[in-house]
Order: structure tokens, then sequence, then C-alpha cells
């Protein structure tokens, strides 16, 4: 049989739910026979029951099983999970797997005790019983796989137990968490580098689906990894077609609609920027088609319902926010759709990845505006406030130290500003904070690192926006900004740049005379000298005839024809790094008024320079007060007080690791008596209910 396309970020699909239970397994007691033989594709067909290896897994498995420590990045939906599982088996003893996500890890949990592996998983939703279990288990050798989430190595005594009776391998699932220039840092992931040295002298395999030459090298860095082989393949989806359209978020909904339309192009996933538009969103697609709105606000019974119905084929619309994709594994989605510009290329790259699994044309289409961009700009200032913010904090801490509520009182910051400053300090070292809300100055060298940071997420940004107004290639951008080691490196032939004809949402024209005397003059010009930046030679050829969008749009519909090329280039400017374009006349090309066709796009508002210009004010930050708390309320938020002490004291964390002041007040004041108004509660989302929300609803219930 051939493989499903299941992996570490994936629900069971079809392959998986073919594979018999095996009962009594003859490739074990096979394998204690003749360990130092490892049989690889046998393996893959006794315990997996698959025929043959995906491209490029029996090379990663056989660095595993040799010892090598392997840095794994292969996209979405092309088999990472086996390249974990196939060498953790072959190399005996227990394979240790650090997940983040608890759902991933029940799910992987499933599948390998469906195949008659013997795996167990440690982490915060489960009960105590169950885990020191799970404990036993490991150290009397009775397992296969051990799952655990990353802050479990935080708890005291719990790495020391592990090393007791060493892993045989080490898997670090989604390991971009670990890098600070990755698109989904998490700070309990940094601690990884120090406790895996106890845990030697086993090969570590880390594993992800997104990440830029320089989150490897990263990875690679924070993990010690040693003579690391790596394994950065299979980006290129030749059968996903990517379309960017630029539409007023106003327009929008008709476009996906129309596109839906074709009963062709669903099932369908559309990926809406808020919790309220995908609920608008799924109401008026409803009106046409089965259609359901998933995001972090809906309980996890609706959420589930949603999922399971899509997945059944029971609705072909999902309308969803980023909370949806982690355990999706439909193979036949025909079309994935973008209503606003996503945050940053990995997230979108993962996004898209959810369409066309079972190999069939599909096609990615990003609806967006220069605007969207603004709305990510407001996230980037909320969650990285400016470096002087938290340069105030820290000089008000002074050298005894002192409490937060002091610091709030000295700085006279808004309690939710204050709160992310610190915790930004505290992640960079600037602060050291204990559970008792006591904050003490910690190392001098913060500032540098925390620009560097905030710097890159607003890099992330404008790199997804470039993106969007690239005339390179869509396909082919997304390999190269990955570094996929093998690929040719052609255009793709199928996305809006490459295949115009075959667009479904783009809409083009013919051109003005204007624009056809520009073409001519921009090949002239790349004749006289190849290679131009598209700046310089609007400036040099187009600066009185056509404004600077226009020219774009004819250099857009040369790169349509074949005509010329579009490259990435860049310059270093007060230690910043300028990135533009550069135009590139192909050989021997010739172009007539008929090839070109140019994008019928709305006139954008304001100039080029002038919304740039705008894109990096940052405008006023809206103050988000506390809301007062009388009566009942205030014994509960006083409850709630102490139980998130204990917690803290209990994960050796400060406070606001757990639940912010602003989140603590939130449930004080909205008194939720279920999941679903918890969920109503700022800064309550999906993974927070899963870990505490039984024991807030219990204190609100007791307290009230």
């Amino acid at each position: 049989m051939e493989q499903d396309t299941g992996d570490s970020e994936d629900a069971r699909g079809p392959g998986w739910a073919t594979v018999t239970t095996v009962e009594a397994p003859a490739w074990r007691a096979a394998l204690l026979r003749d360990a130092n033989v490892p049989r690889l594709p046998e393996l893959l067909r006794d315990v997996f029951g698959f025929d043959s290896f995906r491209p490029y897994q029996e090379e990663v498995c056989a660095a595993v099983v040799r010892g090598d420590d392997v840095l794994l990045v292969m996209p979405t939906g092309a088999g990472k999970s086996l390249c974990y599982q196939l060498p953790g088996i072959t190399r005996g003893g227990t394979t240790l797997v650090v997940s983040p996500l608890i759902a991933l890890m029940e799910d992987q949990v499933e599948q390998l005790q469906a195949l008659g592996l013997r795996a167990e998983r440690i982490h915060s939703g489960r009960a105590r019983a169950d885990s020191r279990n799970a404990c036993r288990d490991y150290l009397d050798g009775n397992l296969d796989f051990l799952f655990i989430a990353p802050e479990r190595l935080r708890v005291p005594g719990f790495p020391e137990m592990l090393a007791k009776r060493k892993p045989t391998l080490i898997a670090i699932d989604e390991a971009h968490c670990i890098s600070q220039w990755g698109h989904d840092f998490r700070p309990d992931y940094r601690m990884l580098g120090d406790r895996l040295p106890l845990l030697r002298p086993a090969p570590v395999i880390a594993l992800t689906a997104t990440a830029t030459p320089t989150v490897q090298d990263d990875i690679v860095s924070e993990l010690r990894l040693v003579s690391t082989f790596r394994s950065i393949h299979g980006f290129r989806r030749t059968n996903i077609a990517v379309e960017v359209v630029e539409r007023k978020p106003s327009e929008r909904l008709a476009v996906v609609k129309n596109i839906l339309a074709d009963a062709a192009r669903r099932p369908a996933i559309v990926y809406a920027p808020t919790r309220k538009e995908s609920e608008e969103t799924a109401k008026e697609l409803s009106k046409r088609f089965h259609a359901a709105a998933y995001h972090a606000g809906l309980t996890s019974a609706v959420r589930s319902e949603a999922q399971s119905l899509f997945l059944r084929g029971k609705i072909d619309v999902i309308v969803a926010t980023t909370a949806f994709g982690m355990g999706i594994d439909k193979a036949n989605v025909r079309t994935v759709i973008h209503t606003a510009l996503p945050a940053s290329i990995e997230g979108y790259y993962q996004e898209i990845g959810r369409a066309g699994r079972d190999g069939l044309a599909s096609r990615a289409i990003l609806l967006q505006s220069f605007g969207d961009t603004k709305t990510h700009e407001f996230f980037l200032e909320r969650d990285y406030p400016e470096e002087s913010l938290l340069e105030t904090i820290h000089d008000a801490i002074g050298p005894q130290g002192t409490t937060t509520d002091d610091l709030v009182r000295k700085t006279r910051m808004p309690r939710d500003l204050f709160e992310k400053a610190l915790e930004k300090l505290w992640v960079h070292g600037g602060a050291l904070v204990d559970f008792d809300d006591v904050v003490r100055r910690g190392a001098s060298d913060w500032r540098r690192p925390y620009e560097k940071q905030r710097a890159h997420k607003r890099t992330q940004i404008d790199k997804m926006q470039r993106y969007a107004e690239t005339h390179a290639c869509r396909m082919l951008s997304l390999v190269t900004h990955f570094g996929d080691q093998n690929d040719p490196g052609t255009p793709c032939g199928s996305c809006d740049v490459c295949a115009e004809a075959t667009c479904v949402a783009q809409e083009f024209r013919a051109p003005i005379q204007q624009e056809i005397e520009a073409a001519y003059r921009i090949i002239d010009a790349l004749v006289e000298r190849n290679g131009r930046a598209i700046g310089q030679m609007h400036r040099d050829l187009g600066e009185k005839s056509l404004d600077r969008d226009s020219f774009d749009a004819v250099i857009g519909a040369l790169a349509r024809a074949g005509v010329v090329r579009v490259s990435q280039d860049a310059f270093e400017k007060e230690g910043r790094s300028i990135v533009f374009q550069r135009v590139h006349l192909r050989p021997e090309m010739h172009v007539t008024p008929g090839d070109l066709r140019i994008i019928a796009t709305p006139k954008r508002k304001g100039s080029r320079a002038g919304r740039e210009r705008k894109s990096g004010s940052r405008g006023e930050r809206e103050v988000m007060e506390l809301p007062a708390l009388t009566g009942a309320s205030l014994v509960v938020d006083a409850a709630l007080r102490a139980w998130r002490k204990e917690e803290a004291r209990f994960r050796k964390v400060p406070a606001f690791r757990i639940l912010t002041d602003k989140t603590l007040t939130g449930i004080a004041a909205a008194m939720p008596r279920d999941e679903a108004s918890l969920l109503r509660v700022s800064g309550i989302g999906p993974s927070i209910t899963e870990r505490y929300g039984k024991v807030l609803l219990a204190i609100v219930a007791r307290s009230a």
C-alpha cells in the first residue's frame, strides 16, 4: 500500500486507519535476536504497513539509526513522523518525544498504540496518577515511545528521572519553536539545550515543517547538535497553483463566493484574520454551501464537531482562523483561500500546504491589500513593546529589587502593557521574576537580543508583503525562502505569474498606450544594462509618465509574458538589510502589445512612498482598563491569585506566565460557569482551557 500524508502536524488519515494492529509483534523478537542489523524496509512493511518509503525518508531514518544527530525540515504532509518512529523502534529502548501540543501528542500516541507499539504521554492535561504510571513504565523499560511537553523538563527531578534510564533516541517536534527567529518562538523550548546533555548519548532528531536557513542554524546551535545530518527537502508543491490577488476587504467575500461556486473547488479551507470575520464569513457562505466556522473562541465541543464534519465530508467549507490546522489531514482539500495577508511566509506556507495532499491539482488564493499590514503592526506593537518601555521598567527595579505592583506605580504604565514589557524583559534576561512577583534586575545585555528579535518580527511582516507584491514565480519564491537543497530552481508554470490564463480569481485587462510605451522603454533599458533595480529604473524611465504602482504593473505584465525575470536582492544600510527587486531580460525574448496583460486592480489610495511612511507609524495605542471588581468578584479574584501563586511556585515561573492580571480580573468580572463563557474572557484560549479550564471554573463556583 502507499503511504498517506500523515505526519507530526496531522491526524490519522486513511493510510493509518487501514493498518492492522499487531497483536503479537514478531518484528520485536526479530529485532532482539538481530539488533545489530536494522532492516528498515522490513520494519516499514511489518510495523507501519507501507511497501515503500516516501522521498528522503529512508536516508533520514538510516542517519538516525546509525546515531547521527539530524535536522529534518520537511513540509506538512511529507511524512516527518516516520523519520523518528521507524528509527526509534529499530534502535530499541525508548524514544523520548518532546512535543508542544497536547492534542497532537494524544493523536500520535493513539496512532502508535493502534500499530501495536507501546506509547505513553505526560502532560498537564493528564491526571497525576496516569503520569506516575507512565513514569514507572518508562523506568521499567515497557515503553517504545514517551511523549512529553517541553515545560515538563522544568519540573524539579523530572529530567533526573529520565536520566536514570536514558532514552535511545530523542525527537524534538516543532523544533522551530526553539528559535527566536522562527515564526512561533516559545521560551520553554530554550531550556532543551541545557537538559539534553543529561539524556545523552542518544542521538537527537529535530523536526519542523517551517524553518528558514537562519532558523535551521539556530536550531542546531541551541540544541547543541553534533555532526548534524541536515535534510531540507520537498518544499515545491507541484500540484498547488498559487494566486495572490489585491482586493479591498469589502470586495473579498464576493470573490470567495465566486471561487467556491464551482463544486470542483471544494472542499475548501478559508482562513480569516479574526474570530469575528470567520463567523461572519461562515454565516454568509452557509447560505450557498455547507460551511462552518472554527476559531479559538469556540468551545472544544463545537470545534471538534466542525472539524469532524469537515473531515467526514459533511461540510465542504470551513472558515477558520490560524487555530485550525494542527491535526488536520484531509487529503482532498481542493482550495485554500486567505482573506487577508498572513503574518509570515512560514505560517502562510504551512496553511496552503493543507491543499492537495492527494496529489491532485489544487489552488491557493491569497486576497490582500497593503492595508492588511496595519493589523500585523498593531499586534507587533502589543506583543513586542518599544525598547524604551523595557528600559523604563529595568531602571525602576532598582538595585535591591521590588514587586510588580510597585513597578506598575513607578512606571505608570497600563497593566496589560506593563505585563507584556516585563515578560519580554524576563525572557531576554533583563529581569529576574519569582513566583511571588518579586522582581530583581537581571543581566545588562538584554537590549541587543530583544531589539534583534523585535526587528525580526517586523521583517517577517515585510517579507510577507514583498511576497504579495513580487513579480517572480510564487512557488519558486517559497522554495527559495526555505532553502530547499534539491530544488531545480525553475518556475512552477502554474501560479498567477507563470500561467495567467488559468487564474480563477485574478483579473486582467489590456494595456493602455502609456503602459505599452513603458514596456518598450524597460526592454531597451535592460538591453543596455541587464539586472537593474526596479525602483531605480522607475526613477530613470517612468517617473513622468507612470506612477510607481503602474510601473510595477508593467513589470508584472512583462514577467507573465516571459520577457523578463524578477529576482530579489539586498544591501546593508546603517546595520539594516534593505531588500529590493531586480529585473532581468530573458535572452532572445520579444514582446507585442497582445502579449501584455495588466492586472485589473483598483487604484490604490496615496502614493507608494506615502503608504510606506504610513505603515511605519505606530499610531495611538489602545489602553485596556481593568474592570472594577466588587462583592463576590473580589473574592473570586483573590482566590484566583492565590491559586496562580501556587501554580507558579510549582512550575517555577513568574506568575504572569501562568495568567496575566488582566485575564484573572476578566475571569473574576465575568464569573464564567462553563467553558463557553470562560472562552469569552480576553486571554483565554483552547490551550489555557485545556490546561486550567476545570480548575478555574471550580474556583469561580467555589468562591462566588
